[in-house]
């Protein structure tokens, strides 16, 4: 267990979307499960739209719209994927209300997501949550089992 210190000095993660906290490794993807992509968590959707889960700046949305990658102001990078397999879809279901470059504040909505018809067309509407430059951070999980937007911390993050 990390200090207070520590999560007091370190970046907080917080839920993006509002469902059921779930590891990486049941996630049905093995390219988040083995976190090919980074570490981090998943969230199976209840409701809403994908949220900022930090202040920070747009620094990727996917040309099909099913992702959005942030980086924070100490340098962690992280991408939010909505749905597996949900590329294939090529922005059905997606409205994206940022673009890259745009800075943006925590809690603030980036995506409006149609989960009835990404359930329906892509493999999960499980969406994973990763750190993608991992390697250089040093996380702790924080291991909740439901989320709620911009209330609840996913991780603590901070340099290594």
């Amino acid at each position: 267990m990390l200090s207070k210190f520590f999560k007091k000095r370190r970046l907080q993660i917080f839920a993006p979307l509002k469902g059921e906290v779930l590891s990486l490794d049941q996630v049905p993807d093995p390219v988040f499960s083995k976190k090919m992509m980074g570490e981090g968590v998943a969230i199976l959707p209840k409701e809403g739209g994908i949220h900022a889960p930090f202040e920070g700046i747009i620094i990727l949305v996917a040309e099909t719209k099913h992702a959005i990658g942030i980086r924070a102001k100490d340098g962690t990078e992280v991408l939010i994927h909505v749905g597996l397999e949900s590329v294939s879809l090529k922005g059905e279901g997606f409205q994206v209300l940022v673009k890259k470059g745009e800075a943006v504040s925590s809690g603030q909505l980036l995506m409006e997501v149609d989960w009835k018809a990404i359930g329906e067309k892509a493999k999960s509407v499980i969406t994973p949550i990763v750190i993608t430059n991992s390697e250089n951070r040093e996380i702790e999980i924080t291991h909740v089992n439901e989320s709620n937007i911009g209330e609840t911390v996913l991780m603590y993050v901070g340099p290594k």
